[in-house]
């Protein structure tokens, strides 16, 4: 792939929005950072299965109980028969982004200059597949994961685990410091698994109680709002990152956003996505991003041997239109 502009230059374009990345990978192109990936990429990312051991990064369907996201539901799983012999199964209540996600192009557009890419909103239509995370599949997801587990190192450096309760953010010098003392080098086409310990304290460490307030009032440790943290995710060329917290970035969202400027924001937005980096990810720069991902069994295996790169694989639903998808994601070492 031919040189790209840094994410400073981005700031600087007059022939599209600036900050974005519309244009660069081609103008009909609807993958965005996945384009990164490419059979140089994929096959790198095979060199990464020495050992041949599977991880699942998903977490159930029905893993929560009670949603973080209120305006999603628990799915609901019937079995019928048409014969004594015969069985089939429906489920009722499904959001593809209820659990381990990724967010499509789809997810959101930015306030002031739409969906990526320029994509008119006319066409970001049920039964059209123009974003859709259909896109994704026909794609596939396929590279080089490279785990950052900001918890442990935390945990061995500090003593201490991100505010989970507060919802800490956090600013891309950590994640170089983490990266340094795994002993790992990111790459352009990589995709970045981000553990900050949320869904640990989600399901461990808090109550019923404890969740239903998360429910009203969402707050997750993540990656401060701001240009350097753009910057940097740009400037290394990540195809991907998924996290196992509820939004990548932290929630609420810092009080120093720049993004919450009215170049980034529009009237009747919901106070939560007000100076939420999401528009620019997703909407500018086109950047794949997962989830709620269950890293935990992954990253106690990678402090037990020291390995942090591994094969990771992702298929989403080849749903026509869809907005996101369950990730269907595995690691392999």
């Amino acid at each position: 792939m031919t040189a790209l502009p840094t994410y400073k230059d981005l700031l600087m374009r007059q022939d599209a929005p600036p900050g974005s990345t519309w244009g660069l990978f081609g103008p009909d192109d609807e993958v965005g950072t996945l384009n990164f990936i490419g059979p140089e990429e994929r096959r790198a990312a095979a060199a990464c299965v020495r050992r041949g051991v599977a991880f699942n990064l998903d977490l159930p369907l029905d893993a929560f109980r009670i949603p973080p996201a209120r305006h999603r539901g628990v799915p609901r799983h019937r079995i019928f028969a048409n014969s004594p012999h015969h069985r089939d199964d429906v489920i009722d209540n499904l959001y593809p982004q209820g659990s381990t996600q990724i967010d499509g192009l789809r997810h959101f557009a930015h306030p002031r200059h739409g969906f990526y890419n320029g994509m008119p909103a006319e066409r970001v239509t049920e039964g059209s597949p123009s974003l859709g995370i259909n896109r994704y599949a026909d794609h596939g997801i396929l590279g080089r994961g490279v785990l950052l587990d900001v918890e442990r190192y935390l945990q061995k450096t500090e003593c201490r685990t991100l505010d989970h309760a507060a919802g800490e953010a956090f600013g891309p010098d950590l994640l170089d410091a983490v990266a340094s003392d795994a002993g790992v080098t990111l790459r352009r086409g990589d995709i970045l698994l981000m553990r900050t310990g949320w869904l640990t304290h989600y399901f461990t460490r808090i109550d019923d109680a404890g969740r239903a307030e998360v429910a009203r009032d969402l707050r997750s440790p993540g990656l401060v709002q701001g240009h350097g943290t753009l910057e940097w995710l740009w400037d290394h060329g990540i195809a991907m990152i998924a996290s196992d917290n509820a939004g990548i970035e932290a929630i609420p969202v810092s009080p120093a956003s720049p993004f919450a400027a009215e170049a980034h924001s529009a009237p009747g937005a919901q106070a939560l996505h007000t100076g939420m980096m999401h528009p620019i990810l997703i909407g500018l720069m086109g950047l794949a991003l997962g989830e709620l991902w269950n890293l935990d069994p992954l990253a106690a295996d990678c402090a037990e041997d020291g390995v942090y790169d591994v094969l990771t694989v992702a298929k989403p639903l080849n749903l026509t239109g869809g907005v996101g998808s369950p990730a269907n994601a595995m690691a392999v070492k």
